[in-house]
């Protein structure tokens, strides 16, 4: 019998990490509950060392795993486990949405938001048996709908929402925050600038310590009087982003740069 077929014919077995007892119970009994793809809970562990431990000497299809927890957390296990051949599959479980990037950058074969609901957690379990029984590896990454491409995953009132990186016009950092603006949406993000910054590499070019923009979207380059900005009021370089007609500050350490993606473009 080939592995992939006995893995086919064999329930699912699952691993769930979570610090919080009464967390890990509910999500035996939901595990419990699901009636197809058929699985079974294999072990439970308290943080991620108790979960390597485990890993020693059993092997499970699926890890059912928190983010937050002590010492090492939740993405950092996803990170190391990922070297293992075969990797198990990974299934976020957590409160916080804003963690959703992170998961997909780690390949994680779904994300779920605390509390859970069976609807939602078979609706994962089925993507995992899935995946397991055409033989693909567990930790490909989602397929963007639609061969959307590289995507940037945002929470939207309870919702993921992968918006394409092709439609972001810029992101901007504002107190606590990351606003990301496309043409017909804003969003906002947890995640620093700078991490934003070295993942969506040479497309986005940045114009201000806090802003980056889609070098595509960027059509002029002018001295403005600015305003929103900490100097409101005064005169100082701005891009205009199209098709959205708005204007953003550029430092002047950054003017060069700019000059030289508008000339590249031909504009």
């Amino acid at each position: 019998m080939s592995a992939v077929h006995a893995v086919a014919t064999r329930p699912l077995r699952v691993l769930v990490v979570d610090d919080e007892e009464l967390a890990r119970l509910r999500l035996k009994s939901l595990v419990a509950e699901c009636g197809e793809p058929r699985c079974t809970v294999a072990g439970e562990a308290a943080n991620a060392s108790q979960a390597l431990v485990w890993l020693t000497t059993h092997e499970c299809d699926l890890l059912l795993l928190d983010v937050q927890m002590p010492g090492r957390d939740g993405t950092q296990l996803a990170a190391e486990l990922r070297m293992k051949t075969p990797a198990p599959a990974i299934v976020f479980v957590t409160a916080h949405a804003q963690h959703a990037l992170k998961a997909f950058d780690l390949e994680a074969i779904d994300y779920l938001t605390k509390p859970v609901k069976r609807e939602r957690l078979q609706m994962a379990l089925r993507r995992v048996a899935q995946r397991l029984s055409v033989g693909q590896p567990v930790t490909a990454p989602p397929v963007p709908a639609n061969d959307e491409g590289p995507v940037i995953v945002v929470s939207d009132r309870g919702r993921i929402i992968r918006v394409p990186v092709a439609d972001v016009l810029y992101l901007k950092a504002e107190l606590k925050y990351v606003t990301l603006r496309t043409a017909d949406h804003t969003h906002v993000l947890d995640d620093s600038l700078a991490e934003l910054e070295e993942r969506l590499g040479d497309h986005f070019l940045r114009v201000h310590r806090n802003a980056l923009v889609a070098r595509r979207a960027v059509r002029a380059l002018e001295r403005r009087t600015l305003a929103g900005e900490e100097d409101e009021g005064a005169e100082g370089w701005a891009v205009c982003m199209a098709p959205v007609g708005e204007w953003l500050a550029v430092s002047r350490r950054q003017v060069a740069a700019v000059r030289e993606a508008l000339v590249a473009a031909g504009r």
